[in-house]
């Protein structure tokens, strides 16, 4: 390899974390392509690259290079690469592009991937890209947007390849290589009855595994599972998740078939819902990005922090009330954070877990009481092996038999009802319609605290004063 040549995919290595990560070689030299515009060497350097790695490159460039790198890439731009972005980055990215551009990347998505796209954008933005598509698709994309948004609607692709019943095997396979709209990428064919009402599926290696004589009806899949328009996406991504489906139809409210969604995109929306949970939990912003501006950042995170503050201030009461306690028994100032941060800890564990199951809907109405058993087992046990250590480091600590026995008892307490508080809570907010994600941790935190520093300071007013 000469000097000059960049290594585009190195072989990965086992144990590389970042095999499937962009070379930092190429990111200079593509770097360099565009300090000194030289369209050639660019679009040599990104033409072997997955649109998923420009567009990580393109979020992790800061504003002035990324509209470089686009304006001097020009009519190279693929239009997956739009669909990979992050929401911030994609709105800018597409007042950048050239609407001659613009219009070439739109036509080579397909349908859901255009609804997609369009979800995110101002109205001025949307209409462009509207305008730039040919009649079908843009009548088939504005009919995907009139269903309600998280909807199978909005999930869905138009570009459908279905059969009638009645056919065999020769008649799909012939209509398919003469077809001029076949869909670029699709796991299945369709059987529809004269209504168009979805009444089977054949994978492909099915089809071309048969005899041409073979019918269709014949080879079908077992496992067939037909989606509302309507249907919630979460919903539709954990039908694909459960039944470990590919692909499935879509059909509208008189049952006749509108689309057909594919794993990719149901996976997407697991991956989405994931993210937003682990968003909410921490308190950030479900739609929290590091391309967001400062402003933007903080007023996500502004009410989670106001949250906790009331909680800090609530627990802050709490210990007030023992005020000539801590003042008569300068140990407890020292030692009951321990009690409240070891609850948090646990209830956290608990919650994390919960919130989870509710996703998955793993934790149901019929294992609820089980699952709140065994957490509040769990604290025990763990409060116990605590509390042993504790009650130790009391003794040799401050020398006290008696505060050792106060700091274990509240370890007990406190992690028992951290596991209650973890698995209880996430469950009463599902059931009034709260996201657990959302609201949980700051309830959690409230109560671990409340009860660690009045189980703690309680017992050692009856213990020890």
């Amino acid at each position: 390899m000469t000097d000059d040549q960049t290594d585009i995919a190195p072989e990965p290595e086992a144990g590389d974390e970042d095999a499937y990560a962009l070379d930092p070689k190429t990111i200079s030299a593509i770097l360099y392509a565009v300090e000194v515009q030289d369209r050639g060497k660019l679009v040599e350097l990104l033409d072997p690259l997955h649109p998923a790695d420009i567009a990580d490159m393109l979020e992790q460039m800061n504003a002035f290079d990324r509209m470089r790198l686009i304006r001097l890439y020009g009519e190279e731009f693929d239009g997956d690469i739009l669909t990979e972005l992050d929401e911030g980055i994609r709105e800018e990215v597409v007042g950048i592009l050239h609407p001659r551009v613009l219009a070439s990347a739109v036509r080579e998505l397909d349908s859901d991937d255009v609804v997609d796209l369009l979800e995110d954008l101002q109205d001025p933005q949307r209409d462009a890209i509207l305008e730039v598509l040919d009649d079908p698709d843009r009548i088939a994309v504005e009919q995907s947007l009139t269903y309600p948004e998280y909807s199978a609607g909005r999930l869905m692709q138009r570009e459908v390849v279905m059969a009638p019943e009645h056919w065999n095997v020769g008649e799909a396979i012939d209509f398919m290589r003469n077809s001029d709209e076949l869909s670029q990428q699709f796991y299945h064919v369709i059987l529809v009855d004269p209504r168009l009402k979805p009444v089977g599926k054949v994978a492909l290696g099915k089809l071309m595994g048969s005899r041409r004589e073979v019918m269709l009806r014949d080879i079908t899949d077992e496992s067939f599972h037909v989606i509302p328009v309507t249907r919630y996406d979460g919903d539709v991504a954990y039908a694909f998740n459960q039944y470990h489906l590919i692909s499935a139809p879509v059909v509208d409210e008189n049952d006749r078939l509108v689309g057909v969604i594919t794993i990719d995109d149901a996976m997407a929306v697991l991956d989405e819902e994931n993210e937003e949970d682990i968003l909410r939990l921490a308190g950030v912003g479900e739609e929290s990005s590091l391309s967001d501006s400062v402003m933007e950042t903080t007023r996500q995170r502004f009410p989670w922090l106001a949250v906790n503050l009331v909680t800090a201030v609530l627990a802050s009461l709490v210990i007030a009330q023992f005020e000539s306690a801590i003042a008569q028994v300068t140990a407890l100032a020292v030692l009951m954070p321990i009690v409240a941060s070891m609850g948090g800890n646990a209830g956290t564990q608990a919650l994390t877990v919960a919130v989870r199951a509710l996703a998955t809907r793993d934790l149901t109405g019929s294992n609820a009481v089980r699952v709140i058993r065994r957490e509040i087992t769990v604290g025990l046990v763990n409060g116990a092996a605590f509390a042993v250590i504790m009650g130790i480091v009391g003794l040799v600590w401050f020398g006290s038999p008696e505060l050792g026995l106060v700091i274990a008892a509240a370890m007990v307490i406190n992690l028992v009802v951290a596991g209650l508080a973890g698995i209880g809570i996430p469950i009463v907010l599902e059931k009034v319609g709260i996201d657990p994600a959302l609201a949980s941790g700051a309830f959690v935190t409230t109560v671990t605290d409340v009860v660690g520093f009045f189980a703690f300071l309680g017992l050692a007013v009856i213990v020890l004063l």
